[in-house]
């Protein structure tokens, strides 16, 4: 990804986000969500505050809204109304899927890139969250009954974290592009994934648009 979108950046062939100040935007579903620690939230901060100092006009994520999508289960459309489903069976099913899997790291290192935003690059060993994802969509479409919108994109398989999306034309380029480079690699620490979190959200996950739903615990 990182090799196909980096150059375009470079060259000014970049994406814009229409949509993400806008108060006609009522795209919203439900996602289970992991919120890396503190400390490597505030790490991410350090960054944004260098890209803020070149270009103050771009979305950036607060530590609120920062947070890996384990997986979208309803992504984002127009016209979701919670009121029209159960959400005791969403969680009863993703309670079943996760009762075996115990607590793993993930650590968060690098950064990449798409044509519209820059983000945190997670790893995590021995492919524990995809085992963990898959399980809980096994579990999820054994129930004919439930409404299901996952990996309409595409079935996501990393554990990266947006952490910014451009909203208008980068105002130094040259500057904002070496930020990237100087950060290609760099640590922004590690933390232990024992719990997550089903959200009823926006596209951005923005959090005045957020509602906890249920918490689930790894063991």
């Amino acid at each position: 990804m990182f090799d196909n979108s980096f150059p375009k950046i470079k060259q000014g062939n970049y994406q814009t986000d229409p949509l993400i100040d806008s108060n006609l935007d009522n795209r919203l579903g439900i996602t289970l969500v992991i919120r890396p620690s503190l400390e490597v939230k505030n790490n991410i901060q350090k960054l944004l505050d260098q890209f803020k100092n070149v270009d103050p006009a771009q979305y950036y994520y607060r530590n609120s809204d920062i947070h890996i999508t384990l997986l979208s289960v309803i992504g984002c459309y127009e016209g979701f109304d919670l009121q029209n489903i159960e959400i005791p069976q969403y969680v009863n099913a993703i309670q079943k899927a996760i009762q075996n899997f115990p607590p793993f790291e993930i650590e968060f290192k690098g950064i990449t890139t798409s044509t519209s935003s820059v983000i945190i690059q997670g790893f995590f060993a021995n492919n524990q969250l995809n085992d963990l994802r898959n399980a809980i969509r096994d579990e999820l479409n054994q129930h004919s009954d439930l409404e299901l919108k996952m990996d309409i994109r595409y079935p996501i398989q990393t554990a990266h974290s947006t952490v910014i999306r451009f909203r208008n034309a980068i105002q130094n380029l040259p500057d904002f592009v070496q930020i990237i480079e100087n950060y290609r690699d760099y640590d922004f620490g590690k933390f232990t994934f024992d719990s997550f979190e089903l959200v009823y959200n926006d596209w951005y996950q923005k959090i005045e648009r957020v509602e906890t739903l249920a918490t689930f615990h790894l063991k």
